[in-house]
């Protein structure tokens, strides 16, 4: 019999906080399950499996990032705007690594679904991007850009991987003062170009 209290909510908060003391690998139906103090079986009615929890992680944390990201660049634009939303993303990052693993698996379009926290990432993204006079392509080609520089190095930074007498903080200003170059002199996109 499930314990009564036992939600599919409550499930992913402790999974999202054992991610972020333990690490995301470490998160299990077992562990949960010791933690809850009930049967491994006794989850199974409200998760259908591990992936499934991962992904409720992963779509807790997006929603989370989003907000902190949206009310950062309010009012914001340009450089200004950049470096908020940057920073938000990289301390929540840095919060919470492991909802952070989380949201960097990759998902099918069927288990993000209607995800109201990866939508509204997107969208901030490119609202942000708009206002240096970015369109499609290039809109794509830069949220690429900004994701994997933020990735790279948040993910160098938690693995311990800057072993630099130089600030951490310094370096993270300095390559935003790259990012916003770059943003500013986006090169012209030749049509057909695929490369």
């Amino acid at each position: 019999m499930v314990r009564a209290g036992i939600t599919a909510a409550k499930l992913t908060a402790a999974a999202a906080a054992m991610a972020d003391e333990q690490g995301l690998e470490k998160v299990t139906v077992s562990a949960l399950a010791r933690q809850f103090g009930v049967r491994d079986a006794s989850l199974y009615s409200h998760v259908k499996n591990l992936r499934e929890l991962v992904v409720r992680v992963a779509l807790l944390s997006a929603e989370e990032v989003a907000d902190r990201i949206a009310v950062a660049v309010a009012g914001r634009a340009g450089k200004d705007a950049l470096v908020a939303f940057a920073d938000a993303y990289r301390d929540y990052a840095l919060e919470h690594p492991g909802r952070y693993a989380a949201t960097q698996r990759q998902f099918t379009l069927e288990e993000i679904g209607d995800s109201v926290g990866f939508h509204r990432n997107i969208e901030l993204t490119y609202g942000m991007l708009r206002a240096y006079g970015l369109t499609e392509p290039d809109l794509t080609d830069a949220g690429r850009l900004l994701r994997s520089t933020f990735h790279g190095y948040i993910h160098l930074e938690l693995s311990g991987a800057f072993g630099h007498s130089r600030p951490v903080e310094s370096s993270w200003s300095r390559t935003l003062d790259a990012l916003h170059m770059i943003l500013e002199n986006w090169p012209t996109n030749n049509e057909g170009d695929n490369r």
